[in-house]
Parts: C-alpha cells; sequence; structure tokens
C-alpha cells in the first residue's frame, strides 16, 4: 500500500492520492474539483472523483450523491472589484439527511484530520441539502 497519512482521532487514514490530487489541484490547477469518500471497511479516505480543469461547480454539485456523506474541494476562481485574477480553496463537508447516521457521524469525527492534511484550504462549509452549498454562497464566501 501506498504511504497514507493517520488521522489519531478516528483511526482513519489519508491515502497519499488525496494528498498529491489536492496539491495538484492548488499548484498545477489540473483539477477543478476533487471529491473524497471514506472507505468503511478499509478505514480509508480516498479520491471518489477529480473534475478537470474545464469542469465547472455544477459538475461538482452533480457528482455528490443525495444519500451518502463526502468531502469536497473545490478551486473557486474569481475577479475582484480591484480587477484581480483570485482564487480561493473551499472545503465541502457534504451530509445529505437521507444519509445514514453511522455515515455522518463518521464523517463528522473524521473532517478535522483530512482538514489537517489539505493544507492551503481558505473556507469551508458545511452542507445538507444543496442550497447551503450553492454558487451564490461560494461567491459570497470568496468576496
Amino acid at each position: 500500500m501506498a504511504m497514507a497519512f493517520k488521522m489519531a482521532t478516528t483511526g482513519m487514514w489519508v491515502t497519499d492520492e488525496c494528498k498529491n490530487s489536492f496539491m495538484e489541484m492548488k499548484w498545477k490547477k489540473v483539477h477543478r474539483y476533487i471529491v473524497f469518500k471514506i472507505d468503511e471497511k478499509s478505514k480509508l479516505v480516498m479520491v471518489d472523483k477529480v473534475g478537470g480543469a474545464t469542469e465547472g461547480y455544477s459538475d461538482l454539485e452533480a457528482s455528490l450523491p443525495g444519500d451518502d456523506c463526502r468531502y469536497a474541494v473545490f478551486d473557486f476562481d474569481f475577479v475582484t472589484v480591484d480587477n484581480c485574477h483570485k482564487s480561493k480553496i473551499f472545503f465541502i463537508a457534504w451530509a445529505p439527511n437521507a444519509s445514514r447516521i453511522r455515515a455522518k457521524m463518521l464523517y463528522a469525527t473524521s473532517k478535522d484530520g483530512i482538514r489537517r492534511v489539505l493544507e492551503g484550504i481558505h473556507y469551508e462549509l458545511q452542507a445538507t441539502d444543496p442550497t447551503e452549498m450553492g454558487f451564490d454562497v461560494i461567491q459570497d464566501r470568496a468576496k
């Protein structure tokens, strides 16, 4: 098995693929978003889906399941009122109401551990419903 980063509080491990994909998104801008999932059997946080540089926020929203939890990071590019190009990375903890209680608890207790591994996140959102993480929410937070 490749190197993994242990999250002491939950006994979960974050695979090096998670960190490597995040670094590619952050520095090389090859990904617009990354969705992570927890495999309860192996106790690993792994990459579930990667969105290409040309994909948008609606693609990220469509990739999140309606009945299971996920973590996601999104690289939001925008232009300020001073005409400066900026980029902010959002961490989204997705826990829809239809997901199992065990999954909600597992994702909630593991969230801080994955956040520590993914260095450079600017904002965090917790969402149980698509309206709590809509594009307008992202825009408002970034400015």
